[in-house]
């Protein structure tokens, strides 16, 4: 899920939600980055313990974290089971982002006519700073391609602001998938990260020209370039575990397949 604050932390896997627990906190975003990541699967089983340990922390603040992200929709809690990484299927890739893809294209369209010199020009920088960060991240590099995820949130939640609505901003902030959209950027080539380049181009554009309609369908399109990436990658099975494959071995896979 997105977090409205990300544009003011070097982390975008923070939450709306303040913690006072130090500890807490440094568990909660950990394991909300090894679930956004991957390194944590759908339907993984979470041990309090083994947790505990690998963060060198009790076990109340693992409980307390996992609490908090079950909240958030990646973590499911059930009676004498314990807590797991929330299943994903293939279908809900597509329904996510059709969801995702209407609210935001709704997003840019009010943001033509609604947002503020200043909120336009947060939006060219969240521009140019999204191709820097993306020109970073084609190697493949870990670090380099959390700068670029980074800089994407701020991308849409400034224009996100800039719609000023606030129920569509609570909307979306419970329906973007972060780690959907994080296996997307670890899967795209070169041409995939030119095309949201040029997408974030065209939408910032519209969106200061005031162009609403515009706006709103070069960001629906944007939105299904994700799905389709991901799409792409599960193929026609119903599993996504080749979503949390490296890109290299699943590209080798697929050639020793052909």
């Amino acid at each position: 899920m997105w977090d409205a604050t990300c544009c003011a932390v070097p982390d975008p896997t923070v939450t709306l939600r303040h913690v006072t627990l130090p500890s807490s906190t440094d568990a909660y975003h950990q394991i909300r980055r090894w679930i956004v990541e991957g390194r944590l699967r759908p339907d993984e089983r979470l041990i309090e313990q083994r947790l505990a340990e690998e963060l060198e922390l009790s076990r109340t603040p693992v409980r307390e974290a996992l609490r908090m992200l079950q909240s958030e929709g990646l973590v499911t809690l059930e009676p004498n089971r314990g807590a797991r990484v929330r299943a994903l299927a293939v279908a809900d890739i597509a329904d996510l982002y059709e969801l995702r893809g209407r609210l935001e294209a709704m997003a840019a369209e009010l943001a033509a006519a609604r947002a503020t010199d200043d909120q336009l020009a947060r939006l060219a920088d969240a521009e140019a700073r999204f191709a820097a960060a993306a020109e970073q991240a084609s190697g493949g590099d870990l670090e380099a391609l959390r700068a670029m995820f980074h800089q994407n949130d701020v991308f849409h939640l400034t224009l996100l602001e800039a719609a000023h609505h606030q129920r569509l901003t609570q909307s979306l902030i419970g329906t973007v998938d972060h780690t959907l959209v994080f296996q997307a950027f670890r899967h795209y080539d070169l041409p995939g990260l030119e095309r949201s380049v040029t997408f974030h181009a065209l939408i910032a554009t519209e969106v200061r020209r005031g162009e609403g309609a515009r706006a709103g369908r070069l960001m629906h399109e944007h939105v299904l370039q994700g799905r389709d990436q991901l799409l792409a990658v599960v193929g026609s099975g119903s599993s996504v575990d080749a979503l949390y494959d490296e890109p290299a071995a699943r590209r080798a896979a697929d050639h020793e397949s052909t």
